[in-house]
C-alpha cells in the first residue's frame, strides 16, 4: 500500500513539474498569457534572486501617479511562492488597456513584512538606491495593449551600502 501511495505522489509531482518550467507562465492568471491572447495582461519576467526562497509579490498600478504604491492602491496583486530556479514569469490580466507601472517585491524569509533583507524591483528597471527606494511613476510607467505585453524586472537588494542587482560570478 506505501508502494502505491508513493507511485500515485511521484505521478501526481510529474504532472505539476512542466506546469513551473521556467519557460511557463505561472500564478492564477497564467492563462491570460496564452499564445493568441486578446484580452490585456502583462508577463512580468522576474529575475536576479538572491536566494530561492520566500515569496514574490507582483503588484500592478493603474495610470494615476498619485496611487503608485500606495497602501491598498493597486489594480492587481499576485503572491507566489519563489520557484527553485531561473527567472519566475507571472502573469497578471488586467481590466482594461492603458498605463500601468509594475513593482515587485521578494519577501525572502516569506514573513509577509518588508524587511531591509528582502529585494524588489520596478518596471523599466529603475536605479534604486538606500537614500530613493521608491522611483517615480514616471519612471516606471508602461503601456498595456490587447494582449500579451512582456515586462523584465531585476530583482535589487540591499548589499553594504548600495542596493542594486546581485552581482554574479
Amino acid at each position: 500500500m506505501l508502494k502505491l501511495m508513493s507511485s500515485i505522489a511521484i505521478g501526481a509531482l510529474a504532472l505539476v513539474v512542466p506546469a513551473t518550467s521556467a519557460g511557463a507562465a505561472l500564478g492564477p492568471d497564467a492563462a491570460s498569457c496564452r499564445p493568441g491572447a486578446n484580452e490585456p495582461a502583462v508577463l512580468v519576467n522576474v529575475s536576479g534572486f538572491k536566494t530561492r526562497s520566500g515569496n514574490v509579490r507582483v503588484q500592478l498600478y493603474g495610470g494615476n501617479p498619485a496611487d503608485f504604491l500606495a497602501k491598498g492602491k493597486w489594480v492587481r496583486r499576485i503572491d507566489l511562492p519563489v520557484t527553485a530556479a531561473g527567472p519566475m514569469k507571472v502573469c497578471v490580466s488586467l481590466p482594461k488597456v492603458g498605463n500601468y507601472a509594475v513593482a515587485v517585491r521578494h519577501d525572502v524569509d516569506g514573513n509577509g513584512k518588508s524587511s531591509m533583507s528582502d529585494g524588489g524591483g520596478f518596471s523599466r528597471n529603475p536605479d534604486i538606491s538606500l537614500l530613493k527606494l521608491k522611483p517615480k511613476f514616471q519612471q516606471t510607467v508602461i503601456s498595456v495593449d490587447h494582449g500579451v505585453t512582456p515586462v523584465n524586472v531585476v530583482l535589487n537588494y540591499k548589499q553594504g551600502l548600495s542596493v542594486g542587482p546581485i552581482k554574479r560570478s
